[in-house]
C-alpha cells in the first residue's frame, strides 16, 4: 500500500510540474505554522503554489515532467518546493521579501529551476528584482513606440511652421489693412 501512495503522490506532483513556469526550492527549519501560512496565502496571490514533499518524489515527478533537475545540494533536507505557474518574478518576489524580513530567518532559498535553466539562491534573488512582466511589456512598448512619436513629430514640424508662417502672413495684412 505505501508503494502506491508515492506513485499517486508522484503522479499529482508531476501534474502540477507540467503547469509551471519554475521551480524554487527552499529550506524552512523552524518555521511556525502561522509564518508558514502566512507565506503559501502570498504566494497563491502571485500566482503559485507551496509544497512539502519528500525530495526523492518530488525529483522523480521533476524528471517525469521533463523538467530540467534542480541541483543535488539543494534537495537536502527539509525542503518546501514552490511552484509558479504564472509570473515567475511575481513569486520569487514574493520569496525574497519574505527572506528579507528580519523577522524571518528560518526560510533559505537554494535553488530553482526557470524553464531549462537552473538557478542559484543567487539568482533566484537576482530575478525577484527584475521588474514584472507587465512591466516589461509596458517597457517594450514604450520602446517600440518612441520611434514612432518621433516621427509623427518630424513629420508634422513642416505643416505646422506653415501654419505658422500663414498665421502671420494674416496679421500682417489685417495691421496694413
Amino acid at each position: 500500500m505505501p508503494a502506491t501512495l508515492k506513485f499517486e503522490q508522484v503522479d499529482e506532483l508531476r501534474e502540477r510540474l507540467s503547469k509551471a513556469q519554475a521551480v524554487f526550492v527552499s529550506e524552512y527549519k523552524g518555521m511556525t505554522v502561522g509564518k508558514i501560512t502566512a507565506l503559501r496565502a502570498k504566494v497563491r496571490q502571485a500566482g503559485g503554489e507551496m509544497k512539502v514533499a519528500k525530495n526523492t518524489l518530488f525529483k522523480i515527478a521533476m524528471k517525469e515532467a521533463g523538467m530540467t533537475s534542480l541541483p543535488e545540494e539543494a534537495i537536502v533536507g527539509p525542503n518546501i518546493y514552490t511552484i509558479a505557474y504564472g509570473d515567475p518574478v511575481a513569486v520569487a518576489k514574493v520569496l525574497k521579501d519574505f527572506v528579507s524580513e528580519k523577522t524571518n530567518k528560518e526560510l533559505e532559498i537554494k535553488a530553482g529551476v526557470l524553464e531549462k535553466a537552473r538557478l542559484t539562491s543567487a539568482q533566484v534573488i537576482a530575478l525577484a528584482d527584475m521588474p514584472s512582466k507587465d512591466v516589461m511589456i509596458g517597457m517594450v512598448v514604450r520602446t517600440i513606440a518612441a520611434p514612432l512619436t518621433g516621427l509623427v513629430t518630424v513629420l508634422s514640424g513642416p505643416i505646422r511652421s506653415l501654419a505658422t508662417v500663414l498665421s502671420q502672413i494674416k496679421e500682417q495684412k489685417e495691421k496694413a489693412a
